[in-house]
């Protein structure tokens, strides 16, 4: 798989899930709960699934803080964190279990999870908001996570095939 592919996907995914995503969500689901489309983190973590823990880390390092440059600037170095350490633990969980799908997508769910638990947590602790938790998992996290979860069940197989390549080229003998 060749690095600069994996650099323009991850960069049109950042440009994505801030601007397209954004319109595509319903309006009714936005006055309920607060849905945020995290595309560039499932994206990594397929990364650690399938390609391997430190690119994912790497990717999760810069794209996250790019993340805090343009998004949220507050405070830097709350996504790069998030989504460095969730990338590199998907990667982590990977290493010597079966190539499932549910297992695969259990790894994603607990990924995104996570990084919603850090992200309230590390803004929780510097005291940039002050939602209580139980309405932060109901209103923002849960959403987000399944919202996240369904968009790396649709895009798995192509993703999948896109970083494991071509493991098995053909012999040209078939006995």
């Amino acid at each position: 798989m060749n690095r600069h592919i994996l650099w323009l996907i991850l960069f049109a995914l950042f440009i994505l899930q801030g601007t397209l995503v954004v319109w595509l969500l319903p309006a009714s689901w936005q006055s309920i709960v607060f849905v945020t489309p995290h595309l560039t983190l499932v994206f990594i973590m397929f990364i650690g699934l399938f390609h391997h823990r430190h690119a994912a880390l790497i990717y999760g390092l810069l794209f996250g803080l790019l993340h805090d440059f343009t998004y949220y600037g507050a405070m830097l170095g709350v996504y790069s964190f998030s989504m460095g350490l969730v990338g590199y633990l998907a990667g982590l969980a990977q290493r010597k279990q079966p190539n499932l799908i549910f297992y695969n997508l259990l790894i994603a769910s607990l990924g995104l999870l996570l990084f919603e638990f850090l992200d309230y947590g590390i803004n929780r602790l510097f005291k940039l908001i002050a939602i209580d938790l139980n309405f932060a998992l109901t209103h923002y996290m849960l959403p987000s996570v399944l919202f996240n979860l369904l968009v790396a069940l649709v895009c798995y197989v192509p993703i999948r095939k896109l970083l494991e390549g071509k493991r098995l080229a053909p012999s040209g003998n078939e006995d």
